[in-house]
């Protein structure tokens, strides 16, 4: 059943413009240090030289977990929209599939997306590397990899949270202010506790032990979608 709504959810998904936010949001990262990098090529080159790759991941990272949770906030609001702005909750509630179902097949995709910006992340971020001349030192295919998939793992209580407001309530003010409010934040999070939620995602990236936030990140994620998923389903939604 969550297959045939995941398909449902695709084919809503490609009239409503998200396709284009998922790839908007990689590539403008990637277009910024391009921008940066080619004006000041002759100062950056002969400072970074021996960690170039390093370098380019590192001014990109800063604005990762503002870009995924900005992300995460347009795309749960627009899947969530698709119903809400047709009035069609009721009908779609009313065909033989779960509530649950209808709930974890927007998440899934909510992530998918997410997932195909982290990759496309990885392949412009490799690609930028090679134009500005790169290549005389090994790309790190795994950190760049990592450089959008760890934070994403940060990120997904962030985003079940957000999918949850957007499809409870009509109104969607409160959810795309409380997302904007927390990409802004993202970019302090530095400076919160290691164990602050906000936090996770740029900690996936620059703690010694990456690794530990992403998957803290990743298991709250599931635990929240189970809640959450519980809770729609128990739940009328108009």
């Amino acid at each position: 059943m969550m297959l045939r709504a995941l398909t449902a959810d695709l084919l809503k998904a490609r009239r409503k413009g998200i396709w284009f936010l998922v790839f908007l949001g990689p590539l403008g990262l990637v277009a910024m240090q391009g921008l940066n990098f080619g004006l000041r090529y002759d100062y950056l080159i002969p400072r970074y030289k021996g960690r170039l790759w390093e370098s380019l991941m590192d001014n990109i990272a800063l604005f990762v977990p503002l870009a995924l949770v900005l992300g995460a906030t347009m795309v749960a609001s627009m899947l969530a929209n698709v119903e809400h702005t047709s009035n069609s909750w009721k009908q779609l509630l009313a065909l033989p599939i779960s509530k649950f179902s209808v709930y974890m097949a927007k998440l899934t995709l909510a992530i998918g997306m997410l997932c195909v910006s982290c990759l496309l992340l990885t392949v412009g971020t490799w690609t930028l590397g090679m134009l500005l001349g790169f290549g005389g030192e090994p790309a790190p295919i795994g950190e760049l990899l990592r450089l959008g998939f760890w934070p994403l793992g940060g990120t997904l209580p962030i985003l079940v949270l957000l999918l949850w407001l957007t499809v409870t309530f009509h109104n969607q003010a409160l959810p795309v202010t409380l997302g904007i409010t927390l990409g802004i934040g993202s970019l302090f999070a530095s400076q919160l506790s290691e164990w602050f939620p906000l936090a996770w995602p740029q900690f996936a990236w620059v703690a010694p032990q990456a690794w530990v936030f992403a998957s803290i990140g990743c298991a709250t994620g599931i635990i929240l979608s189970l809640l959450t998923a519980a809770h729609f389903s128990r739940k009328d939604v108009a």
